[in-house]
Formats: structure tokens, sequence, C-alpha cells
């Protein structure tokens, strides 16, 4: 089948999805269709595939439709784009435009030009070190779109997406800046902080990621770039820091990851919430089809998803384990969620399995906050701040800082905000407690 995506050159308008049964069929029409419009006022970017999509009522799905889609995204009015599978398959002569990191962040695809007009450079990723993902990126259409409106602002200059272990910030913030890509002209660039533990060391990796040798704020000075600071959350005392680099640069902007907002002067936070049901089973299934290709959904998906309150990387683990055990089979053992999901053996230390997720986290608090979040553990369904001061011996300042590392969650209802965990987190917290504690506390809760 091949493939064919295209949109109106030069602004944001109408796309139009084309499948036909050759690949010099759809290079023909591509060509025929943009020579028809080319005396007119509206002229339009062809983008050309070549794959075998799945066909679904709603028309053909997956990696190739995306990829054709993001060929023509690329290119600029009136210009036929064509993937490098799709060259291969047709006798017409193609100018050789190289390669090109397209914004689905996939590892570079060499594009190909039908005719030897002139257009400008492509709109496609070329100043960035923003690392190639394993797996596509899946849902999130309203997260992401709300993240670039976000950093379409002029007033948001510092961005932090905040989140429990395995809500995928890192995913969901590095398809956001290569979206953003195009308003900065010096380039996106990705800054990993995983392995750091001295805040101090925060700018000599971002130093080394610019290739700055006199000093940060000197070597970006005007420049127009954007910077991905992933995990920040054991670095957090270097937020000040960034707070100063950004007045002393004018067209430099941060996007950052953390499980903890950086409390800094103008900084924007967006929490990242689980996956919509229907995205969390999309991921279940992809990846569980990425162990075995014929795993079919059952009932029990959809019932498993909302039972590891569609966390990604709880998705992702559980599907993994399919190849020992069905969607029903996992459900029965989910009291054992958090050492029976287990990643894959180059799976990050901290996301081998959920336990170790949690437990990244909850090594970062104080012993204060160690204690409230396991007390906090007895109440299944959230509590009232007057229960978990009662109950749990809950104090504004603790309370809120568990808020703000992502261990804990806030909700409106009637009877006013309400503070719940996640319950993979909240299986974590009450395995902290001990037998008299929770006894304690349990009785305390029935009173």
């Amino acid at each position: 089948m091949r493939l064919g995506g295209w949109g109106r050159g030069g602004h944001s308008g109408r796309r139009f999805f084309f499948a036909f049964p050759t690949a010099p069929g759809a290079l023909a029409a591509a060509s025929a269709f943009t020579e028809a419009l080319s005396p007119g006022p509206i002229h339009v970017r062809v983008g050309l595939h070549t794959g075998t999509p799945l066909l679904t009522e709603g028309g053909y799905v997956g990696g190739d439709v995306h990829r054709a889609a993001r060929i023509a995204a690329c290119g600029h009015g009136g210009q036929v784009l064509v993937s490098s599978s799709m060259a291969q398959l047709v006798d017409l002569e193609l100018a050789d435009l190289g390669e090109h990191r397209l914004k689905d962040l996939s590892a570079p695809e060499r594009v190909f030009q039908l005719g030897d007009r002139e257009f400008p450079t492509l709109k496609s990723l070329y100043r960035t070190n923003l690392p190639v993902p394993a797996t596509p990126f899946l849902g999130r259409e309203q997260e992401l779109a709300e993240l670039l409106s976000l950093l379409s602002s002029e007033d948001t200059r510092l961005l932090t997406l905040t989140g429990p272990g395995g809500t995928g910030k890192t995913r969901l913030a590095l398809q956001a800046v290569a979206e953003a890509s195009d308003r900065y002209a010096e380039g996106v660039w990705w800054v990993p902080l995983a392995p750091l533990r001295e805040p101090a060391l925060v700018f000599e990796t971002a130093a080394q990621v610019l290739g700055s040798k006199n000093g940060l704020a000197e070597h970006i000075a005007d420049k127009s770039m954007l910077c991905l600071f992933d995990n920040f959350e054991q670095v957090v005392e270097a937020g000040a820091e960034l707070a100063s680099l950004l007045a002393s640069c004018p067209n430099l902007d941060f996007v950052v990851t953390s499980r903890e907002r950086l409390r800094v002067r103008g900084e924007q936070t967006y929490p990242v919430p689980p996956l919509a049901e229907e995205d969390g089973e999309a991921l279940f299934i992809a990846r569980a089809r990425a162990v075995d290709p014929a795993f079919t959904s059952s009932e029990a998906v959809a019932e498993l998803c909302l039972r590891l309150d569609e966390l990604p990387l709880a998705l992702e683990l559980a599907a993994a384990r399919t190849a020992l055990f069905s969607p029903e089979q996992l459900l029965e053992r989910l009291s054992q969620r958090l050492d029976l999901l287990k990643g894959e053996r180059d799976a990050d230390p901290r996301q081998q399995t959920l336990r170790a997720t949690i437990e990244w986290s909850h090594d970062l608090l104080s012993t204060r906050e160690q204690v409230l979040f396991a007390r906090l553990s007895v109440f299944a369904g959230g509590c009232s701040y007057e229960a978990a001061e009662q109950i749990a011996e809950a104090d504004p300042d603790t309370l809120q800082s568990l808020l703000d590392k992502s261990l804990l969650r806030r909700r409106e209802s009637p009877a006013g905000p309400r503070y719940w965990m996640l319950e993979t987190i909240r299986e974590f917290a009450r395995h902290a407690l001990d037998a008299a504690t929770e006894r304690e506390l349990n009785e305390r809760h029935a009173d």
C-alpha cells in the first residue's frame, strides 16, 4: 500500500490523506495535483511514503500514516517529498535532500524531492541532540496541544512537567519540544540529569551539551534556543540558577521534567495526568503486540489499565508480562504489582519495577515526609485535610511538600478539597507502615 499525506503549504490548514495501489501512481497523482494548483493562490505540500498500515472503519492508521504526515509537514507549499522506501519503487530521478530528523523523533530519514525547483531548507530537526525513543509516541493529543500552547506564550519561559515516576513526563516533554522546534533558530537541546546528584553539576552538564567553553550565559547570549532539563528532582536546588540564566538570555526558554516543582520565579508548572482510558488501552495493546504480534484485546485489558491507574510505565511493564500471563491472569495477580511488573534488561534501573520507580521518589523525601506518606495510605478513597491532620498527624508544610513531589494529589469534592494517592503509590506506602502503626491509624480512622 502506498501512502500520501499533504497539507496546505506555508500555513496551518486542512490536511488530506490518499492511498494508492502503486508507488508510481501515487507520485504521478502528487505531481499532477501540485502542477494543477501552481498558478493559483494555494500551494500544497505533499509527503509520500510506502508501508503496510492497518485498515479500520475510520480509515488507515499506524506508523506509516504518521510517517507520511511527518514528511509532508517538513516541506513547503508546492513541494513533493518522498521517503527513501518510496524512492526505491519509482523510476523517476529524484533530488536527494539528505537525511533529516523528523518531529516524531524517529531515526533520521533520507528525504527525496520530485523535480528540481528550489525551496527553503526543510523544517526538520536540524540542530538538536534529542534522543531517538525506543517506541512511537501514542495518544496524549490534548496534553501535547496544551503544552504547545503554553510554550507559544511569551509569558512562559520556564515550563516544568511534574508527576510521579512512570507518568511519561520525559516522553511527552521530548515530543513537545520537537513540535516547538521551528520557533528556535539555534535548536532544541536535551540535558539529561538522571545520573547527577550534585546541583553544581547541572550547568556543567548543560555547557557540555551546548559546547560552551567560556560560561553558559556568555555562550547563549541572545541566541534563540530551547533546553530540556530531564529528571531535575534530585538536583532541585539548582532551580534558582535556571531563573538567573533566563534573566541573562532573553531568547532562551527551558522545559523541565521533575517529580516536584522547582518553586522559582517565573515557573509555569504542568502536572502530567495519567493517560486517558482509550490511550491507555492503545498503549497496552501496542506494547503487548510487540511481545506477541497475535495478541488480541479483551474486556480484561480495560479493567487492567484502570487498575494500573493508566500510568504509562505500569502499562508497559504489564504488557511485557503478557509473554507469560493473559490479561485475566494479570488482574488476578495485581496485589503483587510492585514486583510482578518488570521491565526489559536494558530498562533504566529506576524503572525496572514499579517498586523501584516509586522507591526513587521515596528516597528523596525527608524523614518527616516519609512518615506522613506512609500514614496517609490508610485512606482508601482519599481524605480531607482535617482527617489527615487528626488521623495521620499531618501539618500544612509536609502535606504541601508531598503534593509538590507528586506523591499526593488533590481534587475538589462537594465537601471541599480531598487528598489522594494513585493506587500503585498507595500500595507502596502501605508497605512502609509497620503493623502496630497501621492498627493504631485504622482505629483512629474507624473512630
